[in-house]
């Protein structure tokens, strides 16, 4: 995207303290390390996993096919009636990079404000950020990448080039309370230079937090990750003192590896997952990047290993299928064709 071409918002964990980059020990507001009993959780039966959909602007950014706002925000309902309570909403970003995503002010304003549900935001810079105050938003997420090819086609810049223009918008996201969120993208693999080292997005993912977000999510942005490639990303992040409460990973399911890597990373003790109701998404500047990883899919093994999200697959399949309508095509995820299964009676559900 161009450089007025991002922004996302969200509610309000709290601000995190800036601290010292201490040896072994925690960084930026956490104990890292078997400490904090954090790196080495495992798949706990039982624990909660927090789902963070980005259907709604993810999903829908590279659409070619119009969607109406009346669509988006029913789309949006059926969301929160299905038990989500992070909704990546839209994008702040300027109409002629992403015009699918031009009525975010309109549907910003017209959303159901519920307790307990948050709906962030991308946000690509200072006008961005002003459209989003206006709009009444909570919270924020800036988007950058591990390689300086990839940001220069997404948002017209180099890394160090976004992150200086994000430290004001950040500034000012901190200063009104609001919640604030950095996504590392092509943490694996970028369409323009191939592999990326770990150590790489670790170093993006660090420059983030010393500018203040609450939140790193580091991105499978062109779906090359495997597990094992995703647990050295998290333990070189680990290893850097960032803590693993306050990593999230966005993985796409374009080689069909997302699920395994989502066991990847629980194993690590991750417990944040973006998903795309629908399996709907893609970047627009990064080719070859399929769906996302959907949200159904997600949600049904998480199920089977018995933790927590407070999601209904049942209500996920249906806005799935309400947003599948409305693009004219049927669901790819695997869920979303074949339902959900009982136990009991080894019927499909859904």
């Amino acid at each position: 995207m161009t450089d007025d071409a991002q922004t996302e918002a969200g509610g309000r964990p709290g601000k995190p303290s800036r601290v010292a980059r201490p040896t072994g020990a925690g960084r930026r507001g956490g104990a890292a390390g078997a400490e904090a009993g954090s790196t080495t959780g495992g798949v706990v039966a039982g624990e909660h996993v927090r789902i963070y959909e980005v259907g709604p602007r993810d999903g829908l950014q590279n659409e070619a096919r119009p969607i109406a706002t009346d669509d988006k925000r029913r789309f949006i309902e059926l969301l929160v009636d299905a038990g989500l309570r992070e909704i990546e909403a839209t994008s702040f970003v300027s109409p002629r990079a992403v015009p699918q995503l031009s009525d975010a002010d309109e549907l910003l304003s017209s959303l159901p404000r519920r307790p307990g549900v948050r709906y962030p935001v991308l946000v690509p810079n200072v006008r961005g950020l002003e459209r989003a105050e206006a709009a009444g938003v909570d919270g924020i997420a800036v988007f950058t990448a591990a390689t300086d090819e990839f940001t220069r086609h997404n948002i017209g810049m180099t890394v160090d080039e976004s992150l200086e223009a994000f430290a004001p918008v950040l500034q000012r996201a901190a200063t009104l309370g609001w919640w604030r969120r950095g996504y590392v993208s092509t943490a694996f693999g970028c369409p323009y230079t191939g592999a990326v080292v770990p150590e790489r997005a670790v170093r993006v993912g660090l420059r983030l937090l010393d500018l203040g977000v609450d939140e790193v999510c580091f991105g499978d942005t062109i779906g090359v990750a495997v597990p094992s490639g995703v647990r050295d990303l998290l333990a070189r992040a680990f290893e850097s003192g960032i803590p693993v409460q306050r990593l999230a990973l966005h993985l796409h399911d374009t080689r069909g590896t997302a699920l395994a890597n989502v066991v990847a990373g629980l194993e690590a003790g991750v417990r944040c997952f973006d998903a795309s109701t629908g399996g709907t998404g893609g970047c627009p500047y990064a080719p070859g990047a399929a769906g996302n990883l959907a949200t159904e899919d997600l949600v049904y093994l998480l199920d089977g290993l018995g933790m927590q999200h407070g999601v209904d697959l049942r209500g996920v399949l249906a806005a799935a299928r309400f947003i599948g309508e409305r693009l004219g095509r049927p669901l790819s995820s695997k869920v979303g064709q074949a339902g959900g299964w009982d136990p009991e009676t080894g019927r499909a559900t859904g």
